[in-house]
C-alpha cells in the first residue's frame, strides 16, 4: 500500500530541505545502517522516473515548502489530519474490542484487535504521517506545536512511501 508522509526539517533553502527530507525518508526505509525499516521504499516528488509512485500516483505536490507558506500549511494540515483520523479509527477499533471481545479473544487477535492496539501505540509507520528531521514520528498536537514554535526555518517535504 502507498501513502504520503511528510518530514518537517529545519533548513535555510529548498534544496537543503529536500536533501534533509530524503535523509529522513532513507532512515524510515532502512537505508541508513543504524535504522530499521518502517516502510519498504520512498519516492519524493522531484523524481520523474517512476510510473507507480510519487507524482504518478498522487499528482503534483511541492517537492519542499516552507511551513509558513500556503503550500506548506496545506501539506502540514494534510499530514496532521491524516494522523488524527488514523488514530481515531484505530482507537474506535480498540474500544469495540474491549467492549465486545473476551480477554482470550483479544489475546488470539480476534478481529485484529491486538493489531489495533499496536497501531494506537505506534511511534512510526502507516498510522503516522508527520516526522521530525530525526525520523521520529509526531504523535500528538503538543509535540507538533512545540516543533512549530521552536523552529525558525521549518520546511515540509512530502514523500510517497510503500508499506
Amino acid at each position: 500500500m502507498h501513502m504520503v508522509i511528510y518530514a518537517l526539517v529545519e533548513e535555510s533553502t529548498h534544496d537543503d530541505a529536500l536533501a534533509t527530507g530524503k535523509t529522513v525518508f532513507d532512515r524510515l526505509v532502512g537505508a541508513d545502517p543504524h535504522a530499521s525499516a518502517v516502510f519498504d521504499y520512498h519516492v519524493t516528488f522531484d523524481e520523474e522516473d517512476t510510473s507507480v509512485a510519487g507524482k504518478a500516483r498522487w499528482g503534483e505536490l511541492p517537492t519542499a515548502a516552507p511551513v509558513d507558506s500556503d503550500d506548506g500549511q496545506d501539506l502540514l494540515e494534510r499530514g496532521w489530519e491524516a494522523t488524527k483520523e488514523e488514530f481515531k479509527r484505530n482507537l474506535e477499533r480498540v474500544r469495540e474490542a474491549l467492549d465486545e471481545l473476551s480477554d482470550e479473544e483479544i489475546m488470539r487477535d480476534e478481529d485484529l484487535a491486538r493489531h489495533a492496539f499496536h497501531q494506537v501505540g505506534a511511534y512510526d509507520g502507516p498510522t503516522i504521517f508527520l516526522y521530525t528531521e530525526h525520523g521520529t514520528g509526531i504523535r500528538h498536537r503538543g509535540q507538533l506545536d512545540r516543533l512549530l514554535e521552536e523552529s525558525e526555518e521549518l520546511w515540509i517535504v512530502p514523500a510517497d512511501v510503500h508499506f
